[in-house]
């Protein structure tokens, strides 16, 4: 992951704070020029009407791309000085142009609002800190059971090849009889470490739209759902005289 992945991969620019902030409109976007560590290198930020970040270092004494700022072979104490004064300086102007989105996708971004419009549920996020930090999961009120869990992960992971691209996936429940099916559309899949039989990942590239995306949430938002009609109270028993069982199980994924 590069620099400015690091730094905007959960931002979105806004043009009006761009401006305000430095950046020059151009023809493709726009672009941002600043000197840091003492006037010792320039930052060349440009930033297309997409919102695709490129950035560039140049040592300002032979006015060349430092490329030891890119490479990993390279850990020497000023290198790493570099290295953070740049990433300071991302930091500062994604702090003053963006805004903070959810996760990394478009699309992520507006499966995760519609079910707020349509189940009022927020993603929550578990894991402070390892490489599912950032991944959300989607619980019921009641029973804080999951019926969706966003993450981004290894393409690769899914193809079941060395592909590095990362990607914003769902996973969702499914009914088994129709989880074999479905995973042969394209962009579904056995679900990431999950039950293949009752799981499935959905890839949130655009693949598929928005509204069968949707579709499959409410199968399992449904499939999840607490089922408090099917436990009798406390202590009654069934028609078959045994104890009616209990819905106390701890929620899983």
């Amino acid at each position: 992951m590069t620099t400015e992945e690091k730094v905007f991969r959960r931002r979105r620019f806004l043009p009006e704070r761009m401006e305000r902030f430095g950046f020059r409109k151009t023809e493709n976007g726009y672009e941002y020029t600043a000197d840091f560590l003492n006037g010792e290198f320039r930052a060349i930020l440009t930033v297309t009407g997409a919102g695709d970040v490129r950035g560039s270092v140049i040592d300002c004494m032979n006015n060349e791309e430092y490329t030891p700022l890119r490479a990993e072979s390279f850990n020497g104490a000023y290198v790493n000085s570099v290295r953070n004064a740049y990433e300071e300086l991302l930091t500062a102007v994604a702090e003053q142009c963006c805004r903070d989105v959810l996760f990394v996708s478009d699309q992520a971004n507006r499966i995760a609002d519609r079910i707020l419009e349509r189940y009022a549920v927020q993603p929550d996020f578990p894991w402070d800190q390892g490489r599912y930090r950032g991944s959300g999961t989607f619980r019921h009120t009641e029973n804080r059971k999951w019926f969706a869990l966003i993450m981004n992960i290894r393409l690769g992971a899914l193809l079941k090849n060395a592909c590095e691209e990362p990607a914003d996936v769902m996973n969702l429940k499914a009914d088994p009889q129709a989880s074999e099916a479905l995973c042969k559309r394209a962009g579904i899949f056995p679900a990431y470490h999950m039950n293949h039989k009752n799981w499935i990942s959905v890839v949130l590239n655009d693949l598929l739209p928005d509204e069968d995306v949707m579709q499959l949430v409410d199968a399992s938002f449904r499939l999840t759902e607490p089922r408090a009609a099917a436990c009798g109270p406390l202590g009654t028993k069934s028609r078959s005289g045994r104890k009616e069982e209990t819905c106390t199980r701890k929620p899983n994924g």
